[in-house]
């Protein structure tokens, strides 16, 4: 079965709540099949991970500098994968967002995803910046000096997995324990930190504690679909498993 021709410029949405980091990449590979045979329109999986540092293709072992029973006493799953990029830390209170979708330019997807967080960030009077000009290690989103999103995607035969990572009201400190980004002595921010100190541009008008990263999660699937012209329509997890005829809507 094919998307429906009145699919293609929908983007499934799904607020998946807190996942193992295995998990999700496990669900991650299952709609791309789907979406490489025609099964399903683009999907964007919205998440949020328990401590995790995950190892990209072009991480090194020096990144990890402390021992594996040091981040095991910290409760910090280690996990390496496909993606593009090098050693980043996933936890509570980060917004993690999975694409799923059909593109033909890497290079140009990875700079739309960049915009797309800096006019979310935008949306909640936060001024932001990608870094092209400075090479791949400074891909993401970046806050004066100090980076607030980090991306890393893997493309296998014109469909995506993988993502990126917004910080909102997650820990820093685990980032301090590796060497983030393969940038020794990068700083890391979050939105929380951002609108709360001498970084805050204007009113975000957004709920503080567990409520930033949902009100701020809205303003990433706007602004994803602004910059993808999509139209977003929002369903449960069992409408990724379902056919494509009886798609299961969240109220």
């Amino acid at each position: 079965m094919h998307a429906r021709e009145d699919t293609a410029q929908e983007l499934w949405v799904c607020d998946l709540g807190e996942v193992r980091y295995g998990d999700a990449l496990a669900l991650q590979e299952r709609l791309r099949t789907r979406r490489q045979a025609g099964e399903l329109p683009d999907v964007l999986l919205a998440l949020e991970h328990p401590p995790t540092y995950t190892l990209g293709r072009r991480a090194g072992a020096e990144e990890l500098p402390m021992s594996e029973d040091f981040y095991a006493s910290k409760g910090i799953e280690l996990h390496t994968c496909d993606r593009g990029g090098r050693v980043t830390y996933h936890g509570p209170g980060q917004l993690v967002c999975y694409p799923i979708v059909a593109i033909t330019d890497v290079l140009e997807y990875v700079r739309a995803l960049e915009r797309v967080i800096v006019a979310a960030l935008a949306r909640v009077g936060v001024d932001a910046h990608a870094r092209p000009q400075d090479g791949a290690d400074y891909t993401g989103v970046w806050c004066g000096e100090r980076k607030i999103a980090s991306i890393g995607v893997h493309v296998q035969r014109g469909v995506t997995t993988h993502g990126f990572a917004v910080n909102v009201s997650n820990d820093l400190e685990p980032f301090e324990w590796i060497v983030a980004c393969g940038l020794p002595g990068v700083s890391m921010t979050s939105l929380e930190r951002v609108l709360g100190g001498e970084e805050r541009d204007s009113d975000a008008g957004l709920a503080a504690g567990e409520g930033l990263i949902d009100g701020f999660r809205a303003f990433v699937v706007d602004a994803f679909c602004e910059v993808f012209a999509k139209r977003p329509v929002t369903v449960t997890r069992a409408a990724l498993d379902a056919p494509l005829s009886a798609p299961a809507v969240a109220a």
